[in-house]
């Protein structure tokens, strides 16, 4: 069945539509196209021919145009819309005009850089020009190392290795730092958080870096399309940008249809697994011979339905390995060979985190399932886009789960058609952040009196500190790093931690091997003994961790059900910077702890059981912002009663605060306390997830009227009784009269904050 005949078949199937809350078919659109530019080098146009290019889209020539003329520029077009080109060809019209130019391609992971330059490489052999470009990180050999830092006209790699491999070793790269033009950063709506903010940093480094060298490089910047491209662009490389934003590429025919699992009880709220429905809809669709990615929200689920599927196609078609899992953790030669078989087709189904909403080309795939909201619409739209391409029609289904914003969405697709794309947000000048890449800079070139450090605010008082730290030495007029550490081993720009955790398969011992790789913050959650661990739909079970050394060993295993950690976190206040009647702002100190696990049968989600983990406390200092109830309130209702109605409270704002402040679920944390260690009252806290924040609590408590307000719209329009998933939380969660509760003390909070 093709594609069109499987939506014909699924508009006419009641037992579908009645689950769908949303089908909008979002029209083709030809494509705009603009002459070749003058200035474009002709030995260009044969290759370009050959690669099907036959004129430029109209963003390819703005963006050429604006290049031209040295203006740093941030382009801003839809999933497979040709952002490549708008790069590539600036770069190389001016290294075939002169020779000795130089550019450097930042690509936040490999697997990307990996992809993108064999797209560069496929354009130089056609012109059959002697243009070296190169890929430099982690898996270079260290014999070619030499010949790309004296030869490379294209230099490829990641922000991590810019940061730890190239900045500190400048003195073994003066020919790219003498001649370089062009800085190319894809992809910048990755950089947002605690990443964005090390780049920015990272970035102030290399400028400072090329200013030493004498050369002053245009930068060159591309997103997916978010809310604040230019003040993103502009944040990292601390200039103004020019915006390139007039997509002139074809789309094809796209289907995006809004799946709400059928109630299964209505009194609770509780709705179908996502998962089980997202298996039978992707099952549905590589049945039918639908090349198809499903997008899960955790590893777990990647593994879940990965294992699901297999089994299926399995039972089916006689194999399994048409089905494949991907996400972080993988090795690199096992993710390429993946990539590798969805451009050939001999992959029809692949499980993907959000590892895959990243432009990889991956062929030529008709349909996406996505298991539950990703968290933004810009993700959404990202996750969307990995399907369809130019040519053709594709399918979109987003299988809501039982979640108070997944219910949100899917029952408000207006919302969702309507929106902008979130902002991404970031703070260069977190102080965590800003110290730790100052003490890079100083250790890659010494500081002078009065010198800034890129746009960032008080360096020198920093460098004083540093100073006072014994950490830098002042002689003359001049800052000198005095330490023998080498300080960028120790920051890791994606997470509050540096190392990340090998896993070991010992199922063989006399064949031990590694198996895939954790970040350390995730560890104690996924890789605590005991705990089941997946890969590729395989089960295996935690022997040891070892925490010192850095190494998980695992065994293979048998069994019917995985494993789901409780985290429990406590709060301290370290300092209040601004405060009004009944909500304030200020540091706060998270401690974490994982102290059980539950085991949850794959088929049913039935909890079959507990254990113990014995693992060490984490820490995380942050910002955050905190709206207290006043003391009359714990006369007023019963401690039970004030559980339930905060926690209700806490569900809805939950809800709210991400769709107003523009960003992912996952960069706060809402919470309360009946009795706060700190206010001594019952207090509402949400804080940024990451160490010394990113600005979002400090936006949260600028907009705590609009957020309130939103989240009594929510509870007010749902249709439940006395709670669901879907607004306050369910009734098992807080209790019959925890709907009633939680609007009582949202009017409360309100009217008790204003000054």
């Amino acid at each position: 069945m093709t594609l069109e005949q499987l939506l014909d078949s699924l508009r006419q199937d009641p037992a579908f539509m009645e689950n769908v809350t949303a089908w909008k078919t979002i029209e083709k659109r030809p494509a705009t196209y603009a002459p070749f530019p003058e200035q474009l080098d002709r030995r260009l146009l044969p290759a370009l021919e050959k690669h099907h290019v036959h004129q430029l889209y109209t963003h390819q020539a703005d963006a050429f145009r604006a290049i031209s003329e040295g203006k740093d520029v941030v382009i801003v077009t839809p999933t497979a819309s040709g952002k490549t080109l708008c790069y590539n060809l600036p770069v190389l019209n001016e290294i075939l005009h002169d020779p000795d130019t130089r550019s450097l391609y930042l690509f936040p992971t490999k697997a990307l850089s990996a992809d993108q330059v064999s797209e560069l490489y496929e354009l130089i052999e056609l012109m059959g020009v002697d243009i070296k470009t190169y890929t430099y990180d982690g898996d270079t050999p260290g014999a070619a190392r030499r010949a790309i830092r004296q030869a490379g006209h294209v230099v490829v790699t990641n922000p991590d290795m810019l940061h730890s491999g190239i900045l500190p070793h400048h003195t073994k790269w003066v020919k790219l730092f003498e001649n370089l033009k062009y800085i190319v950063i894809d992809e910048i709506h990755t950089y947002r958080g605690i990443f964005g903010s090390n780049l920015a940093n990272v970035l102030r480094r290399l400028i400072r870096l090329c200013e030493f060298y004498g050369s002053h490089p245009q930068f060159i910047l591309c997103s997916a399309t978010i809310e604040n491209p230019e003040e993103l662009a502009q944040t990292l490389i601390g200039r103004p940008v020019v915006k390139i934003d007039r997509n002139g590429a074809p789309t094809g025919e796209r289907h995006f249809i809004f799946y709400n699992p059928p109630v299964v009880n209505r009194q609770l709220g509780i709705r179908k697994s996502a998962l089980g429905e997202t298996r039978r809809l992707a099952t549905m669709l590589v049945r039918n011979s639908i090349k198809t990615i499903v997008f899960a929200k955790s590893r777990v689920q990647v593994e879940v339905l990965t294992r699901q599927l297999k089994e299926l196609v399995t039972n089916q078609v006689g194999r399994s390995d048409s089905v494949r899992g991907y996400r972080g953790g993988y090795l690199p030669g096992e993710r390429r060979e993946i990539e590798r078989g969805l451009r050939q087709g001999t992959v029809d189904a692949v499980v993907s985190t959000n590892a895959l909403e990243l432009g990889i080309d991956i062929g030529s795939l008709e349909a996406c399932v996505m298991c539950g909201y990703p968290g933004t619409i810009a993700s959404a739209w990202q996750e969307a886009g990995r399907a369809g391409r130019r040519k053709g029609a594709s399918l979109v289904i987003m299988v809501a789960n039982s979640s108070a914003l997944d219910q949100f969405i899917i029952t408000h697709p207006d919302y969702f058609f309507g929106a902008s794309p979130e902002n991404a947000l970031l703070n260069p000048d977190n102080l965590y952040i800003l110290l730790n890449h100052l003490k890079c800079s100083a250790y890659e070139l010494p500081f002078h009196d009065g010198e800034g450090f890129g746009n960032a605010v008080g360096a020198n008082e920093m460098l004083s500190y540093l100073e006072g730290a014994n950490i830098l030495r002042h002689v003359g007029e001049t800052y000198h790093w005095s330490e023998e550490d080498f300080p960028a081993s120790e920051i890791s720009l994606r997470t509050a931690m540096t190392e990340n955790f090998l896993i070991m398969d010992i199922t063989d011992p006399a064949h031990v091997r590694m198996v895939g790789e954790m970040d350390r913050f995730t560890v104690p959650m996924l890789l605590h003994e005991n705990a089941i661990y997946m890969h590729e739909g395989t089960t295996y079970q935690v022997e040891k961790l070892d925490f010192d050394a850095c190494k998980a060993f695992i065994k293979r295993v048998d069994v019917d059900y995985y494993t789901d950690a409780d985290l429990n976190v406590g709060l301290s206040l370290l300092d209040i910077q601004q405060e009004r009647k009944n909500a304030a702002l200020g540091e706060i100190n998270v401690t974490a702890r994982v102290r059980i696990f539950k085991k949850m049968r794959f088929d049913t989600g039935e909890n079959v059981g507990y254990g113990p983990v014995m693992l060490p406390e984490t820490e995380m200092h942050t910002v955050a912002a905190w709206w207290t109830l006043p003391d009359e309130i714990t006369e007023k209702y019963g401690k039970d009663d004030l559980q339930n109605g905060m926690l209700g409270v806490a569900n809805l704002v939950r809800i709210a605060a991400p769709l107003l402040l523009m960003c992912s679920p996952h960069d706060i944390v809402v919470t309360y306390q009946v009795k706060c260690t700190f206010t001594n009252r019952p207090t509402l806290i949400l804080y940024d997830n990451c160490p010394g924040g990113v600005g979002i609590a400090e936006k949260a408590y600028h907009m705590r009227s609009a957020i309130f307000d939103s989240a009594q719209t929510i509870v007010r329009d749902c249709g439940c009784e006395n709670g669901c998933p879907s607004c306050a939380g369910p009734v098992a969660e807080i209790g019959v009269n925890g709907k009633r509760l939680a609007q009582e003390l949202l009017t409360i909070l309100r009217q008790n904050m204003e000054a």
